[in-house]
């Protein structure tokens, strides 16, 4: 069977002794079939001279397949960037939990053989797009594979903000903040605070409120195609954030208004043959097995 990946990035985390090793038996095994490879520019001086360095947008630019060595962290940066580029995205776990890798770092050779063969599955993952508006301005924006969270600078700290649905008010809120999930991420931070798991091919979001001060507030699925809108209450302190997937900081200032909806870039995530969603749930949530 002819593959249909010629040219694959590999990206992994930086000064990690682990990834490093990894990445180097991949180098070399992709090297020997005879692909093109691409490393990732952080991770590419690691490596050795011999190797070619590029950046992540030159790796969603050219290549067919971005193999991602690490955590789910480390896939969550990558997607965020690779999304916008129809680039298949394949992990090989260098974590701890590592919901959205699949690969064994030890022993990758016969799964993601077979994927370049044609022998895998493509899952397709929508993120969210995370926006804050200042006096009817756009202030600044980013994207989310996980999900995007309203919260004070400060640990613990209480603020006030309402909630809009589609333009249509939902409630006020006391809290210390709010988390809006995909399905993706509601294994996540969402998942840690008490919300429901959504599976993968469901087209929804997540509202999780963070310790609300109310015992009548409770997590809220809304459709994907939602808008939502928090208004920060002009009473709160100034030290407020818009997190995406804990990586990317917006700045939110009292009375902004923060707009979270679904992004048009999807994730194409390729996964071995035989890939099983529960299957996953099982092994890295400890679930029971089969008792008959």
């Amino acid at each position: 069977m002819t593959s249909e990946f010629h040219t694959i990035g590999l990206i992994g985390k930086p000064h990690h002794s682990g990834t490093n090793l990894t990445l180097k038996r991949l180098h070399h095994w992709l090297t020997m079939q005879g692909y093109e490879i691409l490393v990732e520019e952080r991770v590419a001086s690691e490596l050795g001279s011999h190797v070619q360095s590029a950046d992540m947008l030159e790796i969603g630019k050219r290549c067919d397949l971005a193999v991602v060595v690490g955590g789910d962290g480390n896939m969550l940066g990558a997607a965020r960037v690779l999304a916008r580029f129809d680039v298949g995205v394949i992990g090989v776990n260098r974590g701890n939990l590592g919901f959205l890798t699949d690969l064994p770092p030890d022993a990758f050779e016969e799964k993601l053989g077979a994927v370049l063969q044609g022998e895998y599955e493509t899952e397709h993952r929508f993120l969210l797009e995370a926006e804050v508006h200042r006096h009817g301005k756009l202030k600044a924006s980013n994207t989310a594979v996980n999900e995007a969270v309203l919260h004070p600078g400060k640990v613990a700290h209480m603020i006030e903000y309402e909630v809009y649905i589609d333009e249509q008010f939902m409630y006020s809120q006391r809290a210390d903040g709010m988390i809006v999930s995909t399905p993706t991420g509601s294994t996540a931070y969402s998942l840690s605070a008490g919300g429901a798991i959504l599976t993968p091919k469901l087209q929804a979001m997540i509202l999780v409120p963070m310790f609300p001060h109310t015992l009548s507030c409770r997590p809220i699925v809304v459709d994907a195609d939602s808008m939502i809108k928090l208004v920060v209450s002009p009473h709160n302190g100034e030290n407020l954030e818009v997190s995406c997937d804990g990586h990317v900081t917006l700045a939110v200032l009292p009375g902004d208004e923060i707009i979270i909806h679904r992004s048009p870039e999807r994730l194409r995530l390729i996964h071995p043959k035989g890939y099983n969603y529960f299957h996953v749930l099982r092994n890295k949530l400890g679930w029971g097995s089969k008792l008959f």
